[in-house]
């Protein structure tokens, strides 16, 4: 079953980037601090894989004067985030579906967290340009996933450490190996050079990586 439409594994996910995701925490306080440098008091903003709610809240929390369209394709997610935001909630507007069910904006902001990964590569370059499309002129947009280099042992090596940090976080080995064989079956996993090179191609200019953690990396661009 996929685990973001089991009610059960929903459930749990909030326990989960806090110890899968290195520097989780300060990885949504510099996506926060990212997205505000050009963003207005009273900002609207794009969250792309808003499921679970984690990020919404952190952003809702920081800067009070914000509203939120989150766009994710788990409709439990969406209840999720809508639980995980409790009174906060009411400043979102959470849609089920992909970008192309996102409203057309034009947004203050956009970020795009730990979902870019179960993107196909053929769709990512698409998505992004649909998230620039819906952009003001210069408005920032923050991603960050899965990214690491994919050279001869180096895909193994990553995903390895990746299963070592977890197991440091205080889950079991056995489900630390069994993320990991997952995450490599199912996940659509780029280079950064590959990334970086899609938000560039997307239209997104002064692209610059600001967050690396492990098998994970983040950029910040602008429209």
């Amino acid at each position: 079953m996929d685990p973001f439409s089991d009610p059960e594994a929903v459930t749990r996910y909030a326990e989960g980037p806090p110890r899968l995701v290195p520097g989780f925490v300060d990885l949504q306080r510099m996506t926060t601090i990212l997205l505000a440098e050009r963003a207005p008091e009273n900002a609207r903003v794009l969250v792309l894989g808003a499921g679970g709610g984690l990020e919404l809240k952190a952003f809702a929390q920081a800067h009070p004067g914000w509203t939120f369209d989150g766009v994710d394709p788990a409709g439990e997610m969406l209840k999720l985030a809508e639980q995980i935001m409790g009174p906060l909630a009411s400043r979102a507007r959470l849609h089920q579906g992909y970008i192309d069910d996102a409203p057309e904006g034009p947004f203050d902001a956009a970020a795009c967290l730990l979902t870019m990964h179960f993107v196909a590569p053929e769709e990512r370059l698409r998505t992004v340009t649909e998230v620039r499309r819906r952009l003001k002129p210069g408005a920032a947009f923050v991603v960050a996933h899965f990214s690491f280099p994919q050279g001869e042992g180096e895909r193994a090596q990553w995903l390895s450490r990746y299963a070592a940090f977890a197991v440091t976080s205080g889950i079991e080995p056995e489900k630390a190996e069994a993320a990991r064989t997952a995450i490599d079956a199912r996940l659509h996993i780029l280079t950064p050079e590959q990334d970086e090179a899609i938000l560039r191609d997307a239209g997104f200019s002064n692209v610059s990586q600001f967050y690396a953690g492990f098998a994970f990396r983040g950029w910040v661009g602008y429209a």
